[in-house]
């Protein structure tokens, strides 16, 4: 038998007279060729197993040598060290994948770190540079104590002052999952205390605060809920010139409650849009305008710990809309 067909025939035969040794003999050859026969199976078995787990064993110990080395270079600071991943099969491809997530986690939290300290940096060097040398001009006698200058250095030292009470908030807001207290409460009349405290600040800048709330029940720290809104209701302040409105509603949308707070303004251009909740993140429109541009940032966390989100949308030919979305109670 050659692959399947038969290409030829054996034909052993005896005479009559000889028959007991015609037996005895093909009961020989048959045993010969019986175990010819299994010792051919078995050791073609064996091969096929051997390379079966060769075959395994490579596809098995590749992603794991690979995942190794990723994991070295994790350990050694490699910022591209999951480029040394192998695909590999079932839960094995699954552990590299998830590998694959966490390193690159782990890079963008680095990067955040180091974006963190450069900002934080940048925003102290000013104020610390005009109160280094005002100091030092009234030290040297340089200039006069005069109120107009020591105005000046108060200023400064206020700015300081907002930029720590700010990156504290940031902090609070980071950790805020572990501090909230959460009791149910109504986001239509917590939007409604918040626009009245702001009511002076948008007198002021000459805008009119419009409230269009009803109520539906969360729960949540109230006081974070607060903190919220005035970051919303002070940034749509700032964006929104003289003669512009900010209108805030409050509406339950099925197993959510949704807070939106709507200006006037001249909007957030597209290019803003996927930085505006990035920490010091400040866009080409706030060149002109003072702030650290955490507020949005603080805002975001503190929805993130309550189980909710904050979204910015800016439709062509109206100004900035922000919505806070809370599961409700």
């Amino acid at each position: 038998m050659v692959g399947g067909k038969t290409v030829g025939t054996v034909v052993i035969d005896f005479p009559p007279a000889t028959q007991t040794a015609a037996w005895q003999a093909r009961g020989a050859i048959l045993q010969v060729v019986g175990f010819g026969a299994l010792a051919a199976v078995a050791l073609a078995a064996v091969a096929l197993a051997a390379a079966a787990a060769l075959l395994v064993s490579r596809r098995t110990t590749r992603p794991l040598t690979a995942l190794a080395a990723a994991a070295g270079a994790v350990e050694r600071g490699d910022p591209h060290a999951a480029r040394l991943l192998r695909p590999g099969p079932g839960e094995l491809g699954q552990v590299s994948a998830a590998f694959a997530r966490m390193a690159a986690e782990l890079e963008r939290e680095d990067q955040l770190r180091r974006s963190m300290t450069a900002d934080i940096a940048h925003e102290l060097r000013t104020p610390v540079t005009i109160l280094q040398g005002g100091t030092e001009e009234l030290l040297d006698g340089i200039a006069a104590p005069t109120p107009a200058r020591l105005t000046s250095l108060h200023d400064e030292t206020l700015r300081l002052g907002r930029l720590v009470d700010d990156l504290a908030a940031l902090a609070a807001a980071q950790a805020a999952a572990l501090t909230l207290h959460r009791a149910p409460a109504d986001l239509g009349k917590i939007a409604a205390e918040a626009a009245t405290a702001l009511e002076p600040q948008f007198t002021e800048a000459g805008l009119r605060l419009n409230l269009d709330t009803t109520p539906v029940t969360v729960s949540a720290d109230e006081a974070r809920i607060t903190q919220i809104i005035t970051n919303l209701l002070t940034n749509a302040a700032k964006f929104t010139p003289p003669g512009g409105q900010v209108t805030l509603t409050t509406r339950a949308d099925g197993a959510s409650a949704r807070l939106t707070a709507a200006d006037t303004g001249p909007g957030i251009p597209p290019a803003d849009l996927p930085h505006i909740f990035e920490r010091f993140w400040r866009g080409t429109a706030a060149a002109s305008r003072s702030g650290s541009g955490i507020g949005l940032a603080v805002a975001a966390e503190l929805a993130a710990a309550h189980g909710g989100t904050v979204t910015a949308a800016s439709p062509p030919g109206s100004g900035a809309v922000f919505t806070l979305t809370l599961p409700a109670a």
